[in-house]
């Protein structure tokens, strides 16, 4: 019995796997691929608002760094993934926070990405539900693409669009600061 159970771990020790990181009730996975390029979890936490926990979030980038002007402005395939944790999150309280990230990360100067802000808030049509898992990715080359549970909702073109979509968790007025320090704690 001692050398099945020995024989047991030495195999799980040498067994190649990715460990998720669990948020929240969540397990993130530790990597993703996107268009091709593996991406590695830089960091994870919870947005909350209230002292209720709205969704897991997971930020995927080529290397980990801490610099979130260098995330927000690179031309580089990255991901953000939302796992929604509630019933409490509804489309139009997601469509209305997202306008309030981007009047955020935009500092107000919403007009010159308005029509790609109203097709980004489309994404986010369909009802919301808990367990919902929302990948906004950023493409070189092809934009930003959001998907639902796997199925895409749309793609927007333009680094400065990236660059306001995830300045709405990293910018220098995020959603929320702690999970700002979450999404950068590599």
């Amino acid at each position: 019995m001692k050398k099945l159970i020995l024989a047991c771990l030495i195999t799980l020790m040498l067994t190649p796997y990715s460990f998720a990181k669990e948020v929240a009730g969540v397990n993130l996975n530790e990597s993703m691929k996107l268009d091709s390029q593996s991406l590695v979890l830089n960091g994870a936490g919870i947005r909350e608002k209230f002292f209720v926990n709205v969704y897991a979030c997971g930020l995927y980038t080529s290397a980990k760094t801490t610099n979130a002007a260098q995330i927000i402005n690179d031309d580089k395939p990255m991901a953000i993934q939302l796992v929604i944790t509630t019933g409490l999150v509804s489309k139009e309280k997601m469509q209305k926070a997202m306008i309030e990230g981007f009047e955020n990360s935009t500092n107000g100067k919403m007009a010159a990405l308005q029509s790609k802000i109203d097709q980004f808030n489309k994404c986010f049509s369909d009802e919301i539900v808990k367990k919902d898992n929302f990948i906004i990715s950023y493409i070189p080359k092809t934009g930003v693409q959001v998907k639902k549970n796997g199925v895409l909702k749309g793609t927007i073109q333009g680094l400065d669009f990236k660059k306001a979509v995830f300045g709405i968790w990293l910018g220098d007025k995020p959603a929320d600061d702690d999970l700002k320090d979450d999404l950068l704690d590599n």
